[in-house]
């Protein structure tokens, strides 16, 4: 699949506009080595024509495509990064100048300045960056509009395939909607997974793909069923619709499944929990501690605010305190400002049955248990602020899942007890994609999927995007 999948552009564009940003960028090189004499003077008798550099600048530009077909950077790849462009797009560009300076060291021309190709090399990086950056931007747009989105059938909704949901749930960015999934479990084949709809067992599977737009089925079911799996691929060829299938090694999440290369035999082995070693979790702790220092003056101001406000509105304590289950299943003792009337958790069973609601995790729209203080510090997360106080005593970090009570971890299902393996959060990947908007199910493949692919720039990324979030109220009530 190339860009015109997305862009609706022709397999020439991309390199054709790389060539020429190429040849851009030597001119501008040229402009700062003779006209501007960036980083070093020139003599006026040693200023030349830009017109001896053209063949320099074509062999540069020529190497640069070749780099980038042979790195696939004009292949969509829906997992690649920029920054996996970026480096690739640089290790094209010094493989590129020194090719291109050996050259001139072979023809030994009498107008030429290595400073040049140097500087042309720093400015193809940066441009060819900047446009790949700027790729990325219009195809994210597009794919928000339902342009280049990829729609996606999974088959099986075992431990691998809820692995491939949490992936594509929790990057919408990389342009898969999943349209539903289909499983040889009838239990599972008609249970959805938070707002991914069960389509049915394996004998639906040729309704739904004729009743459906699908692009891709991903199959995922466990490797003892090769023929099921054949036939599934059979089909899919039959009616011209590309198949992918995963492998369940192990029937294990294949986060833990390490693969090693002997010789060209792929060698493979466990990797628990590769992501929180223990250097991992003081880098995460320092995080934390770090943020709360920053965060503490504007929360006291805060807290002093929201105490006396809630002192005024409704009898009551100011502070809500409540069991929750933390990392490994450790009961602790969250804090919150009080936004609910004093026998809120006696009334709570009622409530939950009266609505329906999710008992796992039980939201309630317009909930009456909600003093008139309450309804605004909880729709911008005021009444959180006291659980600095947790991170503070490593209870809980800025970023992870929601910490649950007892009575909710007491329901969940052994692949649900995954999200205990870390530290819960103030806030999460389930806050950033729509906080109470979001179903029990489809929180904990977002929370699986934090925790699986956990780095501290994804904790950053969380972070900066909560804040719009709460300003805006969305999803909050």
């Amino acid at each position: 699949m190339v860009y015109r999948t997305a862009f609706n552009q022709p397999r020439w564009f991309l390199p054709v506009t790389d060539g020429l940003l190429v040849l851009a960028a030597f001119l501008l090189s040229y402009y700062l080595r003779y006209e501007v004499q960036f980083l070093q003077p020139v003599d006026e008798a040693n200023v030349a024509a830009f017109t001896p550099y053209i063949p320099y600048a074509l062999t540069f530009a020529a190497l640069m495509v070749v780099a980038s077909l042979r790195a696939g950077l004009y292949r969509e790849r829906r997992g690649r990064t920029w920054w996996d462009e970026v480096f690739s797009i640089g290790n094209g560009a010094t493989n590129a100048a020194v090719i291109v300076m050996a050259i001139s060291f072979l023809l030994q021309p009498l107008v030429f300045s290595r400073l040049l190709i140097v500087q042309a090399a720093v400015l193809v990086i940066a441009i060819l960056g900047v446009w790949r950056w700027l790729l990325r931007q219009m195809q994210t747009q597009l794919r928000k509009r339902g342009i280049g989105v990829e729609h996606v059938l999974v088959v099986g909704a075992g431990e691998v395939g809820r692995s491939v949901l949490q992936t594509m749930v929790a990057r919408p960015d990389l342009g898969f909607k999943v349209i539903g999934f289909v499983d040889d479990d009838p239990e599972r084949g008609f249970s959805n997974l938070g707002r991914v709809p069960a389509l049915g067992t394996l004998e639906h599977l040729p309704q739904v793909i004729d009743s459906q737009r699908i692009d891709t089925v991903i199959i995922t079911l466990p490797w003892h069923v090769q023929r099921k799996i054949l036939g599934i691929i059979r089909e899919c060829e039959r009616k011209h619709i590309r198949v992918r299938t995963v492998p369940d090694l192990f029937e294990l999440s294949l986060s833990q499944v390490q693969v090693e290369m002997l010789g060209g035999v792929p060698l493979l082995g466990l990797n628990s929990d590769a992501q929180f070693h223990p250097g991992n979790r003081v880098v995460k702790r320092g995080l934390d501690l770090g943020f709360t220092l920053l965060a503490l003056p504007p929360a006291l101001l805060i807290m002093l605010v929201v105490a006396a406000a809630i002192r005024l509105d409704s009898p009551g304590p100011i502070f809500f305190s409540q069991k929750r289950v933390g990392l490994h299943g450790k009961i602790f003792k969250v804090y919150k400002f009080r936004s609910m009337v004093v026998n809120a958790e006696q009334m709570k069973a009622d409530l939950i049955r009266q609505t329906g609601e999710d008992p796992r995790h039980p939201k309630v729209v317009n909930d009456p248990r909600v003093t008139r203080v309450g309804r605004w510090i909880r729709r911008l997360s005021i009444d959180e602020v006291p659980q600095i106080w947790n991170i503070l005593r490593g209870e809980m970090s800025w970023v992870g899942p929601r910490p649950a009570v007892p009575q909710e971890v007491e329901l969940y299902e052994p692949w649900h007890r995954q999200r205990l393996r870390v530290l819960p959060g103030l806030t999460g990947l389930w806050q950033v994609s729509g906080r109470n908007e979001v179903p029990f199910e489809e929180m904990c493949l977002l929370d699986i999927y934090y925790i699986e692919n956990w780095s501290l720039g994804l904790d950053l990324q969380i972070i900066l995007r909560t804040i719009p979030r709460v300003l805006l109220a969305h999803g909050a009530y």
